[in-house]
């Protein structure tokens, strides 16, 4: 009796699946299989081995977390259809891409470009759905709240949809012209949106609440806004070669990680928003929240008129200022209406924890992103180190974090310190991110704006 009590909690991981699980896993094994025959004759070793450790690795992951086990299946399917339907269209090399623009569930729906657009339209309104629910009925999970949860996740399956399908078209170009789309700014801008929006999904339903969605969706319906803009001032969408540095596998591993840490430490931001919006009173709130942002367009505008710069500059200077002037007239707007906003939050013991369980996530995977990093840089560049201009960012970066966490551990750094670190780590981050690009020019200047 004692020693059938004492194994049950030890039932193997395997005996606790249940047939939906093997079913999962039979899917993604064969989708695996199938990938490999058909392709497997354009992968190097280092691609094939890719590929054989993400299948365990998304099996595992659906597992862990069971809505994605659906998000994947539909996904694919989706991809396969968009890849039969492109198929029936063919030229001299492979599928005819101009066949998204005839064919009518390509041209509205599974095109890449559709599918992008449809991502920003979904994050939009789940921002706005979100936002709703601060204003109606009571309680913490209202209706509007629900419908912006089940919007993020239709922007979410439509990124990953476009993600794939970008990359088959990327292979029906030409010869050498295939690669993964995360290589410059437009595809790592889809890349941030996508998963910034499920690490938010995943933390909303493990502490079952769905108040800080509109947070959250904030941040990615600013990326959402960068990248529609970006696609019409530089024609972002069209697929582009890869310069020769980024013809390495390192891309396919160095980047994602990377951008697994920018969209943790964007939620840790945003959460430390809700926190400050919650905590301070409204007088330094004003003069944080507001002034910080008026402060930044002063300096922007400075540069804009106190130096000789090109005519690009000074248009990406304008377009700065007047993004950053808006963050100040939201701020001002979140400050009115404070009592509203902050009603539905979680407490804040809760905030502090998923503010630094975000952090410690992103932290985790920037600095596997900068060693990697520095081994690509060792391949293509013939150094792991060079002073960079984006390595030298990256590296405050990650000592940013680096010092919060450790403030955290061994000094117990809490409450309203910890949140505004938090949120000025966001500013950190974009300019390594962004700033770098416009401002500085280094060996890391692919995708300039």
């Amino acid at each position: 009796m004692n020693t059938t009590t004492f194994d049950l909690p030890r039932r193997h991981a395997l005996q606790r699946r249940d047939a939906l699980d093997w079913v999962f896993a039979a899917l993604v094994l064969l989708g695996g299989a199938y990938a490999f025959s058909r392709y497997h004759a354009s992968m190097n070793g280092y691609e094939q081995g890719i590929l054989l450790c993400a299948m365990p690795a998304l099996v595992a992951l659906g597992w862990f977390w069971r809505p994605l086990r659906l998000l994947t299946v539909a996904a694919g399917g989706a991809t396969l259809l968009a890849i039969a339907l492109y198929a029936q269209h063919t030229d001299d090399f492979g599928a005819d891409l101009a066949a998204g623009e005839k064919v009518f569930w390509l041209k509205y729906l599974l095109s890449s470009q559709s599918a992008i657009l449809w991502m920003s339209l979904c994050f939009y309104l789940s921002t706005l759905f979100y936002w709703g629910g601060f204003f109606t009925g009571a309680g913490r999970n209202s209706m509007a709240e629900t419908v912006g949860s089940k919007l993020a996740w239709g922007g979410v399956f439509m990124a990953l949809v476009g993600t794939l399908v970008r990359w088959y078209e990327s292979h029906q170009i030409g010869p050498d012209i295939g690669h993964i789309p995360v290589s410059n700014l437009y595809e790592v801008f889809v890349l941030f949106c996508w998963l910034t929006t499920l690490f938010h999904l995943y933390y909303e339903e493990r502490f079952a609440t769905r108040s800080l969605g509109a947070f959250v969706m904030l941040v990615v319906s600013g990326a959402v806004s960068f990248l529609l803009w970006y696609t019409v001032a530089r024609e972002a969408q069209e697929i582009q070669p890869l310069v020769p540095a980024l013809q390495s596998w390192w891309m396919k591993i160095h980047v994602p990680a990377n951008f697994v840490g920018y969209g943790s430490f964007s939620l840790a931001a945003m959460v430390a928003l809700a926190y400050l919006l919650k905590t301070a009173t409204t007088r330094h709130l004003a003069i944080g929240l507001v002034a910080m942002p008026l402060g930044i367009v002063a300096v922007i505008l400075a540069v804009r008129f106190g130096a000789t710069l090109d005519d690009a500059t000074i248009t990406g200077l304008n377009g700065w200022a007047g993004k950053i002037a808006g963050v100040a007239a939201f701020m001002t707007l979140a400050i009115v209406l404070r009592t509203h906003v902050t009603r539905r939050l979680p407490e804040l013991v809760q905030l502090d924890d998923l503010m630094y369980k975000a952090i410690a996530l992103g932290f985790a995977f920037f600095t596997i992103a900068t060693i990697l990093g520095a081994f690509w840089a060792a391949e293509a560049w013939g150094g792991y180190w060079s002073w960079d201009p984006k390595e030298t960012w990256a590296l405050i970066v990650w000592l940013n974090y680096a010092a919060w966490l450790h403030m955290r551990l061994m000094k117990g750094l809490r409450g309203t310190v910890a949140a505004w670190w938090a949120l000025v780590g966001l500013l950190v981050t974009t300019f390594a991110f962004l700033g770098v690009n416009m401002f500085l020019s280094g060996l890391h200047s692919y995708g300039t704006l």
